[in-house]
């Protein structure tokens, strides 16, 4: 097999794993008082927040539908908009100290969910899992850019 169609072969294998490795993450959330979407959103405003138009390009949907996710996580006091400080004609929607907590309350079920899985694992699993995470950080980071 030549190197093109090793790749091919890898690449759509990644992409598959991934595939069903967001639907374990969705079935993850299903329990939590927020959806996935929700809790996506929320997530990308950790830092410093983010636009609307950022939030929408990172869910895959158009704004209007990232808008809704924001009015809904505002109704919630999760969430709020406030004026860019970079652009002043822009609003960065940004998360509330009930939004982080949130987050962090969602982060912390997920962890033990996926720690209960992660430990039915053999040792040598984990580790080239542990290997393969810097790999999937850099086909992350060069796919955000």
């Amino acid at each position: 097999m030549n190197d093109d169609n090793a790749l091919q072969e890898l690449a759509s294998g990644f992409r598959e794993a991934l595939r069903h490795s967001v639907y374990l993450v969705r079935r993850l959330d299903a329990d939590g008082e927020l959806s996935a979407a929700q809790l996506s959103t929320l997530k990308m405003l950790l830092d410093e927040g983010q636009r609307v138009g950022e939030i929408a390009r990172n869910l895959g949907v158009r704004v209007p539908s990232a808008t809704e996710q924001i009015i809904k996580l505002e109704r919630a006091g999760l969430a709020r908009r406030e004026p860019d400080p970079n652009d002043s004609r822009a609003v960065r929607v940004i998360l509330t100290p009930e939004g982080r907590d949130a987050v962090d309350s969602a982060n912390r079920r997920r962890n033990q969910v996926m720690a209960g899985i992660l430990c039915t694992l053999s040792d040598q699993d984990r580790k080239a899992l542990a290997d393969a995470l810097p790999v999937i950080d850099k086909i992350n980071a060069y796919l955000q850019n």
